[in-house]
């Protein structure tokens, strides 16, 4: 059993800060509200309002669930004026003892901390443990006495959003919290080790699980037929699955992580990622191929299980099949991805593989710059009008063709929408010819684009002047700062490559072309060429390379820079004198 006291007093200055009043709690069957309150306070430190558990709101805690047995109960709180400062108290009680909260004195951006304290009163047979993040520069507090731990930290600045900054769990201070021995409904787990505590997830939420009728087995079997390749049985179990199931968001059994049965999934034809898993796992299993569930951090930004500390973590649950002292991963969750790909969602991260023994932390698949590209070939000409026509035809791969091969989904005038923005240095821009390949097998897709727009060059007198790089610019430069106080991230290196034949109007000569250019930095390398095949033929190549990286906040203004010249560049022109007649 544990209870939870909470004290939180809040000023809140202006309308941005509202959601830091977070004066909500989770309940469910095993957890319980025993009080909840609020008061305001105005500038002046007097009562306006008290707001008791009746007044709350309620609801799911996934609006978006189609099954939930969890509810919310929260403040949902108009202020007549700023600033305010409202006093939260709540108490809780669970018999959920595996999931301990982890505590983060720096709630967010924009939000200081006067003084933020935890006290945590244990038996010492659970063995209680805790570890320390990102405290260095800060001051904390921490006194042990007798059962009791007491963390106190004090006077933390506010922290502010700063762009390319690494996901928030890599900088903000926080404090994770485990026992040893630990309750989830109902089940009593025991675990001082990643691997231990794997075993104890397959024993008490995995196992007996994946049980399907004779006929679904005699079907999938079927369709696997004489293949024996053990990938390849999987690559047909996992389509038959995708177009079997559908995902929805389900928080019913123990604490949300015991997945369906396999055979409930099987009739229903639904279930979230830890039932499509596990159904997927059954399905092969039912033709000899072995498969784990893996309990990981879903996030477009990678976040990692935290290999120093043992604790119940992750919120979302993958695939694993072993191939060769390797792991095939597979998103079981997406009705479209290709087999085997995983994307950016769950790539390159930390994670548990749940065996019935020798559970063990592993990194996710891994796309380096050279696996993340775009291949580019296409023309264009110009008119005598200043007028563009052409096309190009790209090809993606790695995290660039996680961020493509939904376009085959998109209606036409989605696309459209979306070339438009692609394409945003043309303006007036038509779109002659979209079309889309989806190769899953080498997960590659492919742009077929045509396009012509009127106007594309500037023109002044005799002399008419465009932009070399039509299809594939980068305008982006990072944010300057002043005084940039976090380090920043390149979560993932790509290399691009263009080669454009140009070809230039009758009655011009060229006046002036950009100089090949060769940028090289640690951050990545650019490279432009010019090349006058003919006197109205250019040939135009170019390739962009960028590094993964973390780094220091001291080499953000050279990143930045970095980043102008190749936006420069980008943008550079050509200008054309028209002959006289």
């Amino acid at each position: 059993s544990m209870t939870i006291k909470t004290t939180r007093i809040v000023t809140i200055f202006n309308e941005n800060g509202l959601g830091y009043i977070d004066a909500s709690e989770y309940y469910d069957k095993s957890t319980s509200i025993r009080d909840i309150k609020t008061v305001v306070y105005n500038a002046f430190g007097q009562e306006i309002k008290k707001i008791k558990q009746k007044d709350f709101k309620e609801r799911a805690v996934s609006e978006g669930s189609m099954i939930t047995d969890n509810r919310l109960i929260y403040l949902d709180y108009i202020p007549v004026q700023y600033p305010f400062t409202i006093i939260y108290t709540s108490e809780t009680q669970t018999s959920n003892t595996a999931f301990l909260p982890r505590w983060s004195p720096v709630e967010g951006p924009f939000a200081s901390v006067e003084k933020a304290v935890l006290s945590i009163t244990c038996d010492p047979e659970l063995g209680l443990r805790h570890r320390e993040y990102n405290f260095e520069g800060l001051a904390l507090d921490k006194q042990e006495a007798g059962t009791t731990l007491t963390l106190t930290a004090t006077n933390i600045a506010a922290p502010k959003n700063e762009d390319l900054s690494p996901s928030y769990q890599k900088l903000v201070p926080h404090v994770l919290f485990g026992l040893k021995k630990y309750h989830l409904e109902g089940v009593d787990g025991e675990a001082d080790s990643w691997e231990n505590l794997g075993t104890w997830m397959h024993k008490a939420l995995i196992a007996g699980t994946d049980e399907l009728s004779p006929e679904t087995q005699a079907k999938i079997k079927a369709l696997v037929g004489t293949e024996t390749d053990p990938l390849k049985k999987a690559k047909i179990v996992y389509e038959y699955m995708q177009g079997k199931t559908r995902y929805v968001s389900i928080q019913l059994g123990i604490g949300g992580w015991k997945p369906m049965l396999a055979k409930d999934v099987d009739r229903l034809g639904y279930g979230d990622c830890k039932a499509l898993s596990n159904y997927t796992r059954a399905l092969l299993k039912a033709v000899g191929v072995d498969s784990y569930c893996v309990v990981i951090y879903g996030d477009r930004k990678k976040r990692d299980m935290t290999n120093d500390f043992v604790c119940m973590q992750g919120n979302h649950m993958i695939l694993a099949i072993p191939n060769n002292g390797k792991y095939t991963w597979l998103e079981c969750t997406s009705q479209v991805a290709p087999f085997g790909f995983q994307g950016d969602f769950t790539d390159d991260r930390m994670a548990l593989v749940i065996k019935p023994e020798k559970s063990e932390l592993v990194r996710t698949a891994v796309y380096d710059k050279f696996g993340n590209t775009q291949v580019s070939k296409g023309s264009y000409a110009i008119t005598g009008t200043g007028s563009i026509t052409g096309g190009v035809m790209i090809t993606s791969k790695g995290s660039q063709y996680d961020s493509k091969y939904v376009l085959e989904s998109k209606s036409k005038d989605e696309l459209d929408d979306l070339y438009r923005s692609v394409f945003n240095t043309i303006g007036n821009l038509k779109l002659k010819k979209t079309g889309l390949k989806n190769n899953k097998d080498s997960q590659e897709f492919t742009e077929d684009i045509a396009i012509e727009a009127e106007n594309y060059c500037s023109r002044s007198g005799n002399m008419m002047m465009f932009a070399v790089n039509a299809f594939n610019q980068y305008s982006y430069i990072p944010q300057r700062y002043r005084d940039r106080k976090t380090p920043f991230e390149i979560a993932r290196g790509f290399y691009d490559t263009d080669e454009i034949t140009i070809e230039l109007p009758e009655g011009f000569t060229m006046d002036a072309k950009p100089d090949n250019i060769i940028i090289n930095e640690k951050f990545g390398e650019y490279k432009a060429e010019y090349v006058m095949v003919t006197p109205t033929q250019m040939l135009f190549k170019r390739s962009l390379l960028i590094n993964e990286g973390f780094y220091d906040s001291k080499e953000y203004e050279n990143y930045r820079q970095f980043r102008e010249k190749i936006a420069r560049n980008d943008n550079a022109k050509v200008v054309l004198l028209k002959k006289a007649q």
